[in-house]
C-alpha cells in the first residue's frame, strides 16, 4: 500500500475513533466541546501530513511505525494507551452525567475552554517544529544508520521537544473538552512520559554517537530551566 493510502487511512480511522471516544459517552451530538477540538485539531494534523508527503516521506515512513523494539516501553506504550483512552472517554460521560458542575460546583467556562484549545495548538506546533528539525524523530526509540544528533531549533533548548509538546496538549486536553474530572487521569501521563524520555536517553548514550556530549551541552531534558 502506497504511502498515500496509508496515511488517509490512518487520519480517517483516528477521526472515527476520536469522534466515537468523544460523542458515543457524552450521548449526543451537541457536545459543542467535543467538535471545537476537532475543529481545531484535524485540520492541522491534516496540513502537517500534507507538507511532510510533499517535502520529507521519510519522517511520515517512520512516523507510521509503532512497533517499540525495547520490551519495556512495549510495556509502557501500553499503559499510556489507557491513559489516553481515559483522557478522551471521561469528558463524554461527565457532559452527559454532569460530574463536574455537580461534584465541583460548574461547568468549565467558555474561555478556560478556547484557552486551552489555544495551548493544545501550541504544543502541536511545537511538536511540528521538532519533526522540521528532526527527521529522524520516529514514534518508536530505536537509531538508524547514518542518524545524527540534532541540537539546533528546539532541541537546543531541551532534550526531549517532541515529549514537551506532546505534554503540553495532553495536559489540556480535559480543559478543552469541559472537564475537571477527567484531568486527573493526567497524574500518571507525567511519570510514564518521564521513565519513556529517561529510557531512551539510556538508549541513545549508548547507539548514537555524540548524544553524550549533547546532553553536557543541553542541559534540560523536559522543561527550559526546571528539569
Amino acid at each position: 500500500m502506497s504511502l498515500g493510502s496509508r496515511l488517509t487511512l490512518r487520519l480517517s480511522f483516528g477521526l472515527l475513533m476520536l469522534g466515537a471516544m468523544l460523542f458515543v459517552p457524552a450521548g449526543t451530538w451537541q457536545f459543542w466541546q467535543g467538535w471545537i477540538f476537532l475543529a481545531v485539531v484535524f485540520p492541522f494534523l491534516l496540513c502537517v501530513f500534507l507538507y511532510f508527503y510533499k517535502h520529507d516521506r521519510p519522517l511520515l515512513e517512520r512516523r507510521l511505525r509503532s512497533k517499540e523494539q525495547l520490551s519495556g516501553q512495549k510495556r509502557l506504550i501500553r499503559l499510556l494507551k489507557l491513559v489516553f483512552f481515559a483522557i478522551f472517554l471521561l469528558p463524554g460521560f461527565d457532559y452527559r452525567l454532569g460530574w463536574s458542575r455537580r461534584l465541583l460546583g460548574g461547568a468549565v467556562p467558555l474561555w478556560l475552554s478556547l484557552m486551552a484549545e489555544a495551548l493544545i495548538l501550541a504544543g502541536l506546533l511545537l511538536v511540528f517544529w521538532v519533526l522540521r528539525a528532526n527527521s529522524y524523530a520516529s514514534r518508536t526509540i530505536e537509531v538508524e544508520a547514518g542518524q545524527k544528533v540534532i541540537s539546533s531549533g528546539p532541541y537546543a533548548l531541551v532534550r526531549h521537544p517532541m515529549y514537551l509538546g506532546s505534554l503540553m496538549m495532553w495536559l489540556f486536553v480535559p480543559l478543552a473538552l469541559g472537564s475537571y474530572v477527567a484531568w486527573p487521569a493526567l497524574a500518571l501521563l507525567v511519570p510514564l512520559y518521564v521513565y519513556r524520555l529517561l529510557n531512551e536517553e539510556k538508549f541513545l548514550r549508548q547507539e548514537l554517537p555524540g548524544y553524550a556530549e549533547y546532553c553536557l551541552r543541553t542541559r534540560f531534558r523536559l522543561v527550559p530551566y526546571v528539569w
